[in-house]
Order: structure tokens, then C-alpha cells, then sequence
């Protein structure tokens, strides 16, 4: 890793984790700080193991209110995990956040999204049917123009509901924050994550060389 690569934030290391951050990333798994693993525990929950998190909680109560949150969206949010992932990929594609990709390349998998569906993801909305397209159509919008329109809006509220609806704005907007912070900070994607696929070229205009 040259300097230029290097991260700007850090995780703490473990002995420099306290009651407070342990208490931050209690808020993403829903228990207690007491009972969040102890960060070098080797523990799979241990919380040196997940960069983000690490990177957080040093800002501890920031990270409290906003795991908080966040873990509603992946444990609680009736939006479909596979729905769910489709935003988050698409958005880390476009965004050429070779972090999320990664960490949610894997999540997707492990979820039952097949490889197949993750490859086409490049190809953007037109490679999918039904719902799968329409959420994605929505995605590109809100990459696009910073909002869904109305047409695919109502699209969406009578495929999915309000609920559900809602729901991939505030992952959108979720991801697409937390992508802008991981990417500032320059966290690496996790050892053995699935690469950023290249970005697609851009059309060339007319008569252009």
C-alpha cells in the first residue's frame, strides 16, 4: 500500500475500546454494549473484524444513534433482502465504492442473491425483470437526479407498497452516505472480497475520436 492508499481513519485498536463503542455497535446487533463480543476476542462478532464499525465508533455516540438506525434497515425493514441488495450493489457499482461492493457482494450471496443476478448488476436496470427492475429503475433515478420520480414512485408504492417503498429510499440514502464516508477514509475492502467490477465505458458521442 503506497501513502497515497492509506487509510485517513483508523479502528481503534482493541485495547482502546471502552464501554462507549461497545455500546455503538450494541445498537447494530440489538443487545447491550456488556454483551457485544470483546474487540481481539477472535469471537465471529468480534468487532475488530468489521473495519466500519471500527471506524464508526470513534465517534462513539454518532455511531450509537446512527447503528441504531441502521440495523432497523437490516434487521427489521420489510423491503426483501434481495431487493435490499440490489440498491446497495447498483449504488457501489455507479459509485465505484469498491468497499461496499465487496462487503455486500457477500452479504448478497449469503443471502441467496445468485452470482448470475450480481454479475448483471452492471448492466443496470434493463438487465432484470418485474420488481427486480423496477427497484433498480428507482435506484438509477435517485443516482441520477437525487430523487425518484413521480411515475416510478407511484410504480413502486403499487408494487411494494408504502412501507417497502420507503424503505429503498432510506437505504439508498443510507448507503449512499456511508459509502461517501468509507470512501473518504479509504477503508479497503475486507481480504478475499469480490473485486469492483470495471466500470462501464462511456458512450462515445458522434464523430468523436
Amino acid at each position: 500500500m503506497t501513502e497515497s492508499d492509506a487509510p485517513l481513519l483508523t479502528p481503534p485498536a482493541a485495547d482502546e475500546w471502552g464501554d462507549d463503542e461497545y455500546a455503538a455497535v450494541g445498537a447494530l446487533f440489538g443487545v447491550p454494549g456488556p454483551e457485544v463480543p470483546r474487540a481481539g476476542s477472535g469471537h465471529p462478532s468480534d468487532p475488530l473484524n468489521f473495519d466500519i464499525l471500527g471506524v464508526l465508533v470513534r465517534h462513539p455516540r454518532l455511531a450509537r444513534k446512527f447503528l441504531g438506525f441502521n440495523g432497523f434497515l437490516l434487521q427489521q425493514g420489510e423491503l426483501p433482502v434481495r431487493l435490499r441488495e440490489l440498491v446497495i450493489l447498483r449504488l457501489a457499482y455507479v459509485r465505484r465504492s469498491a468497499f461496499f461492493w465487496g462487503e455486500h457482494h457477500r452479504v448478497a450471496t449469503r443471502a441467496g442473491v445468485p452470482e448470475a443476478d450480481i454479475a448483471r448488476i452492471a448492466g443496470g436496470a434493463a438487465e432484470f425483470d418485474g420488481t427486480d427492475r423496477l427497484v433498480l429503475e428507482a435506484t438509477d433515478e435517485m443516482l441520477a437526479d437525487g430523487r425518484i420520480g413521480p411515475a416510478t414512485w407511484q410504480r413502486l408504492v403499487g408494487e411494494l407498497g408504502t412501507h417497502q417503498a420507503m424503505e429503498v429510499v432510506f437505504v439508498f440514502g443510507t448507503y449512499a452516505m456511508l459509502a461517501t464516508a468509507c470512501d473518504t477514509w479509504r477503508l479497503a475492502p475486507p481480504p478475499g472480497s469480490s473485486r469492483l467490477p470495471d466500470a462501464a465505458p462511456h458512450p462515445t458521442a458522434e464523430g468523436e475520436q
